[in-house]
């Protein structure tokens, strides 16, 4: 299963996942609609694949056009695995936070370098049915491409902030005063629903994966700051130009080849010896876990 365009067949290196108000900004070229069915469900949306600084990219709704899908019910593994055909190396993923830090203030950007993954009923790996396999994620972000965000934010004159941790929550409700006390005591810097499983699954793929994360509130622990739906709303669209000039600056400093560990994550993880593996599984998992399968043919 692949995608299927009318247009170029030329392989997109880089993607954005966010909201779909991304890809409705100027100086893209060659707009393109790719429609990809995976083995693991329909992707959130077409991909919508276009020029932009010179770089070809896709961008993907999270939620899907006019926000249907729930923080939960987002089908991350159709959506990585759809880019991960188009030839995808690089994500960035933006998201809506909230703080907990009195110093991120809100219209401020974090680019965090850890993840507490608090979530419960997402699916988080490609592996099972059949096939074992464990990846490090002990840095959940790519570090390379996470320079790469903060520089081109601060070139921006955004109020960014490098490092701190993301709590992932379930959601859709957000947090009880009591939970954002506890995160708080626990020394986390932000509260989102969106970066697990990405981060996970990414790293599955071989794929470099950051997240710029808009500070929208300060979550419920301070008083007379608590979050709604609609402060969340004023200040994404109060930032949605800076976020996209944040991209546009960034995409042409992402052409080049990777040098991180993200590239070669799968190649010591997979435990389960190939004949072992059922037929319908391998098959489904070819796309990430193939190369070595051939490579392990070619030295024998």
């Amino acid at each position: 299963m692949g995608p299927k365009s009318k247009k170029s067949s030329e392989p997109v290196r880089v993607a954005v996942i966010g909201g779909s108000g991304l890809y409705e900004m100027s100086g893209i070229e060659d707009l393109d609609e790719i429609r990809v069915k995976t083995p693991f469900g329909d992707p959130s949306d077409v991909l919508v694949v276009g020029r932009l600084s010179g770089v070809r990219c896709a961008f993907l709704p999270r939620h899907g056009r006019g926000h249907r899908f729930l923080p939960g019910e987002v089908p991350a593994r159709a959506n990585i695995y759809a880019l991960k055909s188009l030839g995808v190396e690089r994500i960035i993923g933006v998201g809506a936070v909230g703080s907990l830090k009195e110093a991120l203030a809100p219209r401020h950007f974090v680019v965090p370098d850890q993840v507490f993954d608090q979530t419960r009923r997402r699916a988080s790996t490609f592996f099972g049915e059949g096939v074992v396999g464990h990846v490090s994620v002990d840095k959940p972000f790519c570090g390379a491409l996470s320079a790469r965000l903060f520089e081109a934010a601060r070139e921006e004159k955004a109020a960014v902030h490098r490092g701190g941790t993301y709590v992932c929550i379930e959601g859709p409700s957000f947090s009880t005063k009591a939970e954002s006390r506890v995160n708080r005591a626990r020394g986390f810097d932000v509260v989102g629903m969106t970066v697990a499983p990405e981060f996970n699954l990414a790293r599955e793929a071989e794929m470099c994966y950051a997240t710029v994360s808009l500070v929208t509130d300060y979550d419920v622990w301070k008083e007379g700051e608590e979050v709604s739906v609609e402060k969340v709303v004023q200040t994404l669209n109060a930032n949605v130009e800076t976020v996209k000039n944040l991209i546009r600056r960034v995409l042409p400093r992402l052409a080049g080849p990777r040098s991180c560990s993200c590239a070669s994550a799968l190649r010591h993880a997979v435990f389960t010896d190939p004949k072992a593996m059922p037929a319908p599984t391998r098959r489904k998992l070819d796309l990430l876990i193939g190369k070595y399968f051939q490579a392990q043919r070619n030295s024998t």
